[in-house]
């Protein structure tokens, strides 16, 4: 699978800002096509994982209710410039990715 994620995460005033973009169908598993009739399998992320410097700082269970190509946001405590912060993510068909940036 090709690179899935774009990452930018900023420091301000020791809060460092994450966001992310991931491109993933996100099926839920009702949708038909409209073609065949036929129900489309789900295809979602259930896991996402963010490390500031291999530390965990954020760790999210999704379903398939979460829309296609999600955007994610977040803050947390700490971080300065130039240390590394990397999103993964896992999904109910053992798909995978992940990215590392430096903060700036």
């Amino acid at each position: 699978m090709a690179k899935t994620i774009k990452i930018r995460a900023k420091n301000r005033g020791g809060i460092t800002t994450v966001k992310s973009l991931i491109s993933h169908p996100m099926e839920t598993g009702f949708r038909k096509n409209k073609k065949t009739g036929e129900t489309i399998p789900a295809h979602f992320i259930q896991e996402v994982v963010c490390k500031h410097n291999g530390k965990v700082v954020l760790n999210c269970e999704w379903g398939a209710s979460i829309s296609k190509n999600p955007y994610l946001a977040f803050k947390f405590k700490g971080g300065k410039k130039g240390d590394s912060i990397e999103l993964s993510w896992k999904d109910n068909k053992g798909e995978s990715d992940s990215i590392v940036t430096k903060i700036r």
